[in-house]
């Protein structure tokens, strides 16, 4: 089965350069008007200009595509709530959004100014917060969405020098989670991807044989699958070098120790126990935690 788009409407952040603009040439391939958003920033997230929004327009129309551009940072929600007005007046609909924006500042936790901490979050977590909150009135009045999250390795696993990117990236499978729950009964399916690509975000960071076989178009396969229409839900591909694989956050099987003053003693004892992945599950929501810990509490009742 092709995977086919047309009629869809997709927005893509970041989209002037890198990985964003590989989502957006993909889509636009395959028959989706996009709106192109990029804020022509530094990786850092200074400066600005409309410019790589609209190169990549010029080349999306140049092969006959729809396209528009937009230069909105998705810090300012106000900005961001015009974009999608932009996208709806235009084409009448929003049914993707790429949340793929992003800056970096890294440098160890010791030596990080915390205002480049909170504007790494601001960027990543609240900006895809912003452009979800905008586009979800639209969706769920069309009962259709498809929303796909850029979460990061460094988010899911960790990375020495990016505390800051971490947080905001495994904050934004956190959104992803409960988004998916909320809109399931409007037809909208939210997701994460993972990429490893080389783009301005990566340069210097591996070795260059390396970076060369982390083309950016190794990963649009990935977003392709997430926003289709035939998309899963709350499912977290990673994707790099032409390789996939899922993550998932997962609960154990865990014991139960009961309340008495030994408890401390017991649990250090018996840790390995608790982390013991035989049996684990993947939690439809929440509620699976407390579920299990009561139904082990329940169970260790009845034998005594």
């Amino acid at each position: 089965m092709k995977l086919d788009f047309q009629g869809r409407v997709a927005i893509v952040t970041g989209a002037g350069g890198g990985l964003g603009r590989q989502h957006a040439l993909a889509l636009a391939a395959r028959g989706a008007k996009v709106l192109v958003n990029d804020l022509g920033g530094a990786v850092d997230g200074s400066g600005g200009s409309v410019g790589a929004a609209q190169a990549v327009v010029d080349e999306i129309r140049a092969a006959g595509g729809q396209a528009l551009a937009n230069g909105a940072s998705v810090t300012d929600f106000a900005a961001v709530q015009a974009m999608v007005q932009q996208a709806a007046d235009a084409w009448g609909r929003v049914d993707i959004l790429v949340n793929n924006a992003g800056i970096l500042r890294d440098k160890s936790f010791a030596k990080m100014d915390m205002a480049d901490f909170a504007l790494v979050v601001q960027v990543h977590l609240m900006g895809a917060a912003h452009c979800c909150k905008a586009v979800w009135p639209l969706m769920q009045a069309q009962n259709y969405g498809r929303i796909v999250m850029t979460t990061s390795s460094t988010g899911l696993y960790g990375n020495f020098g990016q505390a800051n990117y971490g947080a905001a990236k495994l904050a934004q499978v956190g959104l992803m989670q409960t988004l998916a729950i909320e809109g399931a009964k409007h037809g909208i399916h939210v997701n994460a991807l993972a990429p490893t690509a080389a783009t301005r975000m990566t340069e210097g960071l591996m070795p260059e044989e390396v970076l060369a076989r982390l083309a950016p178009e190794a990963v649009v396969p990935a977003m392709l699958v997430l926003a289709h229409e035939s998309a899963p839900t709350r499912t977290i591909l990673c994707a790099g070098a032409g390789s996939f694989e899922a993550a998932h956050i997962t609960l154990t099987r865990g014991i139960h120790l009961g309340q008495g003053g030994d408890v401390p003693e017991q649990l250090a004892a018996r840790l390995a126990e608790v982390c013991e992945r035989a049996g684990e599950q993947v939690p439809a929501s929440g509620l699976a935690q407390g579920q299990n810990e009561i139904g082990l509490a329940m169970a260790a009742a009845v034998r005594a």
